[in-house]
């Protein structure tokens, strides 16, 4: 519930934000906080991207190596 509401919130703002820079009204201090926003975002896409290497690669754990080697024999993996 408080999620939902956060994310309504967050939606209303940011629509809000863009109407009002259409019509022309900005705000200085959207500019520094903006470059701080993408530096969040790209360190972000990093994380997700890096985990999701980790999560699809057999040779990190001998667990994985254990699972490859299952899959293979299924037939499931190509050799």
């Amino acid at each position: 519930m408080k999620g939902d509401i956060l994310i309504l919130l967050c939606g209303f703002l940011s629509s809000l934000l863009l109407f009002l820079g259409s019509i022309g009204i900005t705000f200085e201090w959207f500019e520094s906080l903006n470059a701080f926003i993408i530096l969040i975002s790209a360190a972000l896409a990093l994380i997700l991207n890096l985990y999701a290497v980790y999560k699809n690669t057999y040779v990190l754990t001998k667990k994985a190596r254990k699972q490859k080697e299952s899959l293979k024999k299924q037939g499931l993996i190509k050799k």
